[in-house]
């Protein structure tokens, strides 16, 4: 999220390292020039070694500055955005489950274990992106905004890694390289008028919005061509020479969605709140598939065009009570377009879905706390998934279905003591699809229980003013590991801990996620395509602001 300027002197300083010698440094300045410019710029540059054997963060940065000119009518920020990232990847994924949820014959493959070869792993990625924000006042009630913004990024990465095994103790690896660019542009164009009748007030927003998106890419591998040697989990040995890699994909894809849409908030009664929109899409996709290495002779490529449009909307209702109860209820759809096609090349279909839900906001008058509690009812139809036949590419499952509830507070139970808690429950099936075997299944990934609770206290008033202590539990329930519901993975119970110290504009903290250092598969996409959660991590930080 960009940084806006605010006007006000900004000098901010903070610098951290982990426990395996992952180091940052990162600011935060701001000013105002003049009665009419306000600037800011952030930067953040960080880099060091990972947890898993070989891996290297090696260097990562940006660094974003921002303009604000602005009178009592007008207002324009011009934000810009640099990022660079250059890094060996870890490993910790694309485990089987058997070896990670349970015992191979050999017991667990180790955490660190990363099956990649670090003479030629290699991510690199070079983004930036410059926009605008502008507002004009016509009226006191009628208000005109445009906001812009081009983004472009080159990422080439080369890695090796796991799908399944070959032998008891020994990992079939896939040699997969991509080079990739990728350049957007969004416009947003919109008014905002706000008027009173007799009996209600309403703020109305139209607009018109404009987004291109366009990724040209080669992906190439040699997991059809001559695999990749494997590796042994046990004992493993990195050096081996590797066959080169091949095209499978030679693309060049391009997005253009054209979107309208109106916005009536009505208030009236005293505390009644009626939201009301609607918005219509048009969305084309093209893709030009070019020759690669299993291309016939004489292929000059093959272009593919998709044109789609829909209509969506919401309306939602609430009431504030004098107790600070705000309970509401709303109803809406969505459309979503999807980027990309699947192993057979056919573009993917828009996501589109429906969602009920109803619940409360609880602001109580007699303590410094925030309650928000919601049921969900949520369908959606062409969602995307790992394709289980080649992980490489995805495929889109018929229809799913989320019923849901979520309940989150957050309170000052004094000027000491602030406490946070989160409690979700979800109920997930598979309603239709291609694959007639997994209707009526859960999707794999999604825990279907998350809680977490945290409290922190600072001491004031005695030897102790400054410091603070706080401590924390998350709670992961249990996922399916494939489509069948055949494999699942357990539940984990995690707990966190900080200590820290401010004194005026400085300040020292310490945080341990993970304190126990818990092993576990935070989730899995097939059989073969599991992941290890984080291990404990060590964090100190230290800020000063003058």
């Amino acid at each position: 999220m960009s940084k806006r300027p605010t006007g006000e002197r900004l000098r901010y300083l903070e610098a951290g390292i982990n426990d395996v010698g992952n180091a940052y440094l990162g600011f935060d300045i701001g000013d105002r020039a003049t009665s009419t410019l306000d600037y800011r710029v952030t930067g953040r540059i960080a880099g060091g070694d990972g947890y898993s054997d070989f891996q290297d963060d090696g260097f990562r940065g940006f660094i974003s500055p921002t303009l604000r000119w602005s009178d009592d009518q007008t207002s324009f920020t011009l934000l810009a955005n640099y990022s660079h990232i250059d890094e060996i990847h870890g490993g910790g994924s694309f485990l089987p489950y058997v070896g990670t949820v349970v015992p191979a014959s050999f017991g667990r493959i180790r955490r660190d274990f990363n099956p990649t070869e670090p003479d030629l792993d290699t991510y690199e990625r070079e983004q930036g992106s410059i926009g605008y924000e502008l507002e004009h006042k016509l009226t006191d009630d009628l208000i005109v905004r445009q906001n812009a913004r081009y983004s472009a990024a080159d990422v080439k990465e080369v890695q090796l890694y796991p799908f399944g095994y070959v032998s008891a103790e020994e990992l079939f690896r896939v040699n997969f390289g991509h080079d990739t660019t990728v350049s957007t542009f969004l416009i947003d164009n919109q008014v905002e008028w706000r008027t009173r009748g007799l009996f209600a007030e309403h703020t109305i927003l139209a607009g018109v919005d404009y987004k291109y998106f366009n990724i040209d890419q080669v992906q190439s591998s040699a997991y059809w061509m001559d695999p990749a040697t494997p590796i042994n989990v046990v004992n493993p040995v990195y050096g081996v020479p590797q066959s080169p890699r091949v095209s499978y994909l030679n693309q060049d894809l391009t997005q253009e969605q054209i979107g309208t849409y109106i916005q009536d908030q009505i208030r009236f009664g005293g505390g009644w709140l009626v939201t009301l929109n609607g918005r219509y899409d048009w969305v084309s996709t093209e893709v030009h598939d070019r020759p690669n290495f299993y291309s016939p002779p004489g292929f000059l490529g093959a272009p593919a065009k998709s044109d789609a449009g829909e209509a969506s909307g919401r309306a939602g209702i609430a009431y504030t009570l004098a107790n600070g109860l705000t309970p509401y209820a709303s109803a809406a759809t969505y459309f979503n377009p999807v980027i990309g096609a699947t192993l057979e090349g056919d573009l993917f279909q828009p996501e589109t879905g429906q969602q009920y839900e109803f619940g409360f906001k609880y602001a109580p008058r007699f303590l410094d706390a925030i309650i928000t509690a919601s049921w969900f009812d949520l369908t959606r139809q062409n969602v995307l998934t790992a394709n289980p036949a080649n992980i490489n590419f995805q495929v889109q499952t018929g229809e799913v279905t989320s019923h849901g509830f979520e309940i989150e507070a957050k309170a000052n139970v004094t000027e000491q003591l602030r406490v946070t808690a989160a409690f979700t429950a979800l109920d997930l099936e598979i309603t239709k699809d291609n694959d007639a075997s997994i209707v009526g299944k859960q999707p794999f990934v999604v825990p279907e229980v998350m809680a977490s609770a945290f409290a922190d206290y600072t001491f004031r008033g005695n030897a102790l003013d400054g410091v603070s202590i706080g401590a924390g539990v998350r709670y992961y329930g249990s996922s399916w590991a494939d489509q069948q519901n055949t494999l699942k993975v357990p539940d984990v119970t995690l707990f966190d801990a900080r200590i820290g110290y401010d004194w005026g504009d400085w300040g020292i903290d310490l945080n341990v996620t993970n304190i126990f250092d818990e092993k576990y598969v935070a989730s899995c996409q097939g059989a073969d395509v599991c992941s290890y959660g984080e291990g404990r991590v060590v964090k100190l930080k230290s800020h000063v602001a003058w």
